[in-house]
């Protein structure tokens, strides 16, 4: 053998004995065959095998096999975002002539999908109340194949009853998809209340450190995974096991970042209820949120994002004691280790149930620095608008 061919071909070596906690980063385009009678039986491999790089790894499976695990599922479909989790669920099973509902508080790029690309491509949306519970019945009609639920609302936070939403959607034979990603699969499993499929944003608590997107739909039946995957394929997506790999770092640590984040983030809720500047805080865990009883019936524990609706305050006040921050950021996403705090604009956004409410909406995701600190830095913001707060109401 020349060394040209040294250069490119890897020596095997010997592997007994080793064994690592870490999951082995595999990185693949192609993928080879023993033989030619295997690689012209390719396609019989399923989705389950391995026959390009761009349908999965071993790292990319693992990481499927244990957030399938986690939501009590059948398979995991992994895509390259959050948002991406929502909209291939609507591509895959919506058609021309379909129709989906979405909530009030869905997140805003949702909203745009189905107003800017389903809608034109024939497929029709309707927008309804998140709190409708049961009443959802009343809107779906034969056009209707999937009822999306968002709970708890990533920036108003009101959580839904979806077992009452799920039971209603099936009778009427309609599929239900969640984004769960504030509540995780430690905190609601939707599969186990009668969802059709489970997304989150795995950039936020599972990669858990602000330096990946990647989503992820779980299932409940291997007709939808089939679907997805085919839908994946067609488009040419695949995720990096680069990605898959950070987020398997992140996901082992998801369960002690998240209580933390969550315990924190109900102490400080209830504690800045108190506050002059404040006129209410939306966290689920608290009686006032919108939705309260079916957290504690479904949840019982919070994650670490929850909002304030501020007294009426000058944007340029409110962009001082914001710029003044010290241990918060200011920034969009939420989940990792570094506090965040976003000005959330809510009134455009609202179709269905008008956002009545005029003081500005601040968005808090606690992260994992000193607690005595992040209540410095807020305290320091809100006294910063106690005065201003009030002249403006005046």
């Amino acid at each position: 053998m020349h060394d040209l061919t040294r250069c490119v071909h890897h020596p095997a070596v010997n592997e007994e004995g080793y064994a690592s906690l870490a999951v082995p980063t595999h990185r693949a385009s192609t993928i080879v065959y023993k033989d030619a009678a295997s690689f012209a039986a390719r396609k019989y491999r399923g989705f389950d095998g391995y026959t390009y790089g761009l349908h999965g790894t071993p790292t990319t499976r693992t990481l499927e096999a244990q957030l399938t695990a986690l939501h009590g599922g059948v398979r995991t479909v992994l895509v390259p975002s959050g948002q991406a989790a929502v909209t291939m669920v609507m591509l895959a099973v919506l058609m021309p002539g379909d129709r989906v509902l979405i909530p009030d508080h869905v997140y805003p790029p949702v909203r745009s999908f189905c107003e800017d690309y389903l809608k034109p491509r024939g497929i029709d949306y309707g927008v309804y109340d998140p709190l409708i519970g049961a009443g959802i019945a009343d809107l779906i009609d034969e056009t209707t194949k999937l009822v999306w639920v968002e709970s708890p609302g990533s920036g108003t936070m009101e959580v839904q009853d979806v077992p009452a939403i799920v039971k209603a959607a099936k009778a009427k034979g309609c599929l239900v998809g969640c984004d769960n990603t504030w509540a995780t699969p430690l905190i609601f499993k939707p599969l186990a209340h009668g969802a059709d499929f489970a997304c989150e944003a795995l950039t936020k608590y599972v990669g858990g450190h602000s330096d990946l997107l990647l989503g992820s739909i779980t299932v409940s039946d291997m007709a939808l995974r089939q679907k997805l995957k085919e839908l994946l394929r067609g488009f040419g997506v695949g995720i990096s096991p680069d990605e898959c790999q950070l987020a398997l770092r992140g996901i082992e640590t998801m369960g002690l970042r998240v209580a933390h984040m969550g315990r924190v983030s109900e102490d400080f809720a209830k504690r800045l209820a108190h506050s002059p500047a404040v006129e209410t805080v939306l966290h689920p865990a608290l009686p006032s949120c919108p939705g309260h009883e079916h957290w504690k019936r479904d949840m019982g524990r919070s994650s670490g994002v929850f909002s304030l609706v501020l007294k009426p305050v000058a944007d340029d006040v409110l962009e001082a004691a914001l710029t003044a921050l010290k241990v918060f950021a200011i920034g969009a996403s939420w989940g990792g280790t570094r506090s965040l705090i976003a000005p959330m604009a809510v009134k455009g956004d609202r179709s269905v149930v008008p956002w009545t409410k005029e003081g500005p909406v601040l968005r808090i995701s606690i992260g994992l620095e000193d607690e005595d600190d992040l209540w410095n830095d807020l305290d320091a913001l809100l006294i910063a608008l106690e005065g201003r707060a009030g002249a403006a109401a005046a």
